[in-house]
């Protein structure tokens, strides 16, 4: 039976980089797939399909899909979906870039890199706007429940993740209150205690996984962002399924009773995208879902 990709239940690590490939037209992903088993060991290296490789290997992974895109009063939450995701994890940023070269090179008979992108541990696990980070997270046992796929399912030991990358408008952050900015969160920032009676449209209230029904409960493992004065958070939540998230996303932008969550008071999300991770078996990537 396979086991999961260790790095999806470990902390966040210090430092981290995020790469997005698509397919080469006409390219045969099998053999890159096959030489990335020996790269992504699932620890220092978290690898997801997305719909359109499955896709491309004549397979269907149950529970799989692409990102749903919506438009609010202001906003939009975009779909951006690639082929293959890649989170490497890591202590030192050369090492790191250096990594991903040999990434790059794995795979570039077949892909081709679209995004790279670094990440990296601010304050003990805060947003860069000084919010804890995941404070909701399940723990132990509970944790492996809501992210990875158990038995006696054919996929047991893999995971389903949604990733985002969201900017912050520091300005518009910095333009609001101490009060404002904790009411938008629904939790105090110096204390990370949560408000009783902050307004419905507080991210906590949003969000609170125990309220949904079922139960909406994910594994976040996000990370701030910067490149140059731009910055934010890249949003990854690991599920059982993508059941949860999509149902937390839902009530976000407003679907379930027309309250918008107060973060897009001051940030936006610029990608999207769904992918299955899949299991390990004997240390190395469990590809025979896709008949690899």
């Amino acid at each position: 039976m396979s086991t999961c990709q260790p790095g999806i239940l470990l902390p966040i690590p210090p430092l981290a980089r995020y790469l997005a490939f698509s397919l080469k037209p006409g390219a045969n992903p099998r053999e890159p797939l096959r030489e990335l088993r020996d790269v992504a060991d699932g620890e220092r290296v978290v690898a997801g399909i997305g719909v359109s490789l499955a896709l491309a290997l004549g397979r269907n992974i149950e529970g799989l899909r692409t990102f749903p895109s919506h438009t609010g009063a202001g906003f939009d939450v975009p779909s951006t979906p690639s082929a293959l995701w890649i989170w490497a994890r890591g202590e030192d940023r050369g090492e790191l870039f250096h990594r991903s070269r040999l990434i790059e090179r794995t795979l570039s008979r077949a892909f081709r890199l679209e995004q790279a992108l670094d990440a990296f541990r601010h304050d003990r696990g805060r947003d860069l706007t000084g919010y804890e980070d995941g404070t909701e997270n399940p723990k132990g046992g509970k944790a492996r429940m809501a992210a990875i796929v158990q038995a006696p399912s054919r996929l047991a030991g893999s995971s389903f993740v949604a990733v985002q990358q969201w900017a912050h408008q520091f300005e518009r952050f910095e333009a609001m209150t101490p009060r404002q900015r904790d009411d938008a969160i629904g939790r105090r920032r110096a204390s990370n205690e949560e408000i009783d009676g902050a307004p419905p449209s507080a991210h906590v209230k949003r969000t609170a996984q125990e309220n949904f029904e079922p139960a909406a409960f994910v594994v976040r493992r996000s990370m701030p962002w910067a490149d140059a004065m731009r910055a934010g958070l890249v949003f990854v939540a690991f599920g059982c399924s993508l059941d949860a998230f999509e149902a937390q996303l839902r009530r976000m932008v407003g679907l379930d009773d027309g309250i918008t969550d107060a973060l897009f008071k001051f940030t936006r999300p610029v990608t999207g995208a769904y992918y299955w991770c899949p299991g390990m078996r004997r240390g190395r990537l469990d590809l025979a879902p896709l008949g690899l």
